[in-house]
């Protein structure tokens, strides 16, 4: 069971804190590592938990990682939530975690977090709003930030969270958001596949009406994690608080553009021309609302919002946008609840000049993604059908064994995958979670994944003001 210890007012015994890494993460140093990889040298601070995406953080326990967590936040019921979470994850009979909360509570809680600074990681998912306040204090109080996306909601907030990584860098401090869906082995094929000249070809530039790459997504605000239906914090639904879905969602879409078609590259603002976008609401009546929330009406802050007896809620958006002359599509869906037996879905597509790649997530594939291949060439065929052979059942499956690609018609493949890869989107946290700590160990980070995290979020909210102004 979770050990559990309220602290109020008291002061907790600050332990050691930890700038985390070389004087310029994302660049070679020959300074020694902040972190060498001990157990329990990472002391987790989780401040304001809001979104369930805090504790699938700590769904596993990991060496590195001490197992006492210190908790800042206002009381009330989104930290109560993580909390049942954390004891859940405590208590289940099949591997059951052991982490031990100590909370504090109170009206003054960030400052408490940076005053004692009982540990070197902060870890962030809530409201979106306050995530960068969150961000920039704690990177100005020399603690490292592994945070949940979107880590902003708007321009102004992307002009702090540009002032934020410079602070990081000059204190050697390591600040990553968490981007779970480059663990998806489906994504991880249409990846690799596509670095494959005889099978990809290039990348096409694309046109608006056909991109060279688009991600579409559909999602739902009532929905089963970790054996339970998501209870959603009311503010969830408030995109002033949560963001649009433009900025939101769309912060993975963007970031497995930018990570497959310029794979390790580092990019620029420069780089991005947003085209076109649009934004529009999804109506969520107050039995849904009270379904979601377990709340019996709409909190004030919310009522500017309803319309005809429905909450208008901006979570789904769309734009086209060209990065370093590709053209690319992101689009965002979000339904209150999926219909019996089906879930949130995934569509993607790579267009070369020798076949597209496809992820799709439909009825026809049972709701589960699937890669297909399908080749856009007439002449030679049995040369490219030979070479996707070698890529998929010799190259990739070197990574990943088992993987068979599987015929469909004369131009078309899938790729048959064994069950052990669909591990699914909680599972990614703890991949992403081990991603960080090796990076903390080593005492940088790939070049290429602070200024693209940047343009990420350039362009997730360049793309909100151009669709206001429609």
């Amino acid at each position: 069971m979770m050990k559990h210890v309220h602290i109020y007012p008291l002061l907790l015994v600050a332990l050691a804190g930890c700038t985390g890494g070389s004087k310029k993460p994302g660049t070679d140093t020959t300074s020694a590592p902040a972190f060498t990889g001990a157990n329990g040298e990472v002391k987790l601070i989780t401040i304001d938990p809001g979104h369930f995406h805090a504790s699938l953080v700590q769904k596993l326990m990991y060496e590195q990682i001490a197992p006492t967590v210190h908790v800042y936040a206002p009381q009330g019921p989104d930290v109560a939530d993580y909390l049942a979470a954390i004891e859940g994850f405590n208590s289940r009979a099949d591997a059951p975690t052991a982490w031990t909360e100590k909370t504090y509570y109170g009206a003054d809680f960030l400052q408490k977090a940076l005053d004692e600074k009982a540990g070197n990681v902060v870890v962030l998912a809530g409201n979106n709003n306050r995530k960068i306040d969150y961000i920039t204090a704690s990177v100005n109080a020399g603690l490292n930030v592994f945070a949940d996306k979107p880590l902003v909601i708007s321009k102004e907030g992307f002009d702090k969270l540009e002032a934020a990584f410079n602070t990081a860098t000059e204190k050697g401090l390591f600040l990553y958001d968490i981007m779970t869906e480059r663990f998806e082995i489906t994504t991880i094929i249409q990846r690799e596949l596509s670095k494959i000249p005889e099978v990809f070809g290039k990348l096409v530039d694309g046109t608006p009406d056909e991109p060279a790459i688009s991600k579409e997504s559909v999602h739902h605000f009532y929905k089963p994690v970790a054996g339970k239906t998501v209870k959603r914090p009311a503010w969830f639904f408030d995109v002033t608080q949560q963001g649009e879905g433009i900025v939101d969602v769309t912060t993975h879409l963007v970031d497995l553009i930018q990570w497959e078609a310029f794979p390790e590259q580092p990019l620029k603002k420069s780089d991005v021309e947003i085209l076109s976008a649009r934004h529009w609401p999804t109506a969520v009546t107050k039995e849904q609302f009270t379904q979601a929330t377990q709340m019996d009406a709409f909190p004030d802050f919310l009522k500017n919002n309803v319309a005809d007896g429905a909450l208008q809620v901006y979570s789904n958006g769309e734009f086209i946008y060209k990065l370093r002359g590709k053209t690319a599509k992101v689009s965002v869906i979000w339904n209150f609840q999926a219909p019996e037996g089906t879930g949130d879905t995934h569509y993607s597509i790579m267009r070369g000049s020798l076949c597209e790649l496809i992820i799709k997530q439909g009825a026809e594939e049972n709701y589960k993604p699937a890669v297909f291949i399908r080749a856009t060439i007439n002449d030679g065929l049995a040369t490219f059908e030979a070479g996707l052979q070698k890529a998929v059942n010799q190259d990739i499956a070197n990574m990943y064994p088992g993987l068979k690609l599987v015929k469909l018609e004369d131009k078309l493949w899938t790729v048959d995958i064994p069950d052990k890869y669909k591990v699914g989107h909680e599972a990614h946290f703890g991949e992403v979670t081990k991603t960080y700590l090796r990076f903390l160990k080593r005492g940088k980070m790939p070049e290429w994944e602070v200024p693209n995290m940047l343009v990420k979020y350039y362009t997730t909210t360049s793309a909100l003001e151009m669709a206001k102004k429609n």
